[in-house]
């Protein structure tokens, strides 16, 4: 559903990508050029496929997967079946913190939030901002 809703950003595109596998993208040398930002569900696997991601990739962001978008959609809550417990070296510390949360069930035992459940205002909020953000980067270093 947000693969398909995702609505028009300059410059953009939208891989859907279906859990873990990033081997076969990291073969396109133009990504390794690009800014990269992983949508995941805010879950142990969801950290777990942005950890695997960012081996191939280290430069890649997050994007709506932290402490505020968790809390603020807590009647999407659901359960994660079988969570991740193991270290994840490559989370930022605010990721990290975030994961630790799941994994030692701190907020509740086995929390997901899917990131179909993430209201669209406050993902449409958040992208403007992130587009913003980028824009400037982009012009301030062309």
């Amino acid at each position: 559903t947000n693969f398909l809703a995702f609505p028009p950003v300059a410059r953009a595109i939208v891989v859907f990508g279906a859990g873990y596998g990033w081997e076969p993208l990291a073969r396109a040398a133009w990504l390794h050029r690009s800014h990269l930002y992983y949508w995941g569900d805010i879950d142990t696997h969801g950290f777990a496929i942005l950890h695997q991601l960012r081996g191939y990739f280290p430069h890649a962001s997050s994007f709506l997967m932290d402490r505020e978008t968790l809390l603020a959609h807590r009647l999407q809550w659901g359960d994660e079946t079988e969570p991740a417990r193991h270290e994840l070296s490559s989370l930022t510390v605010e990721e990290a913190a975030v994961y630790d949360e799941l994994r030692f069930d701190r907020i509740q035992p086995k929390l997901r939030l899917e990131q179909e459940r993430i209201g669209f205002g406050w993902f449409s909020d958040h992208l403007s901002r992130m587009s913003s953000d980028l824009q400037r980067t982009t012009t301030q270093f062309s």
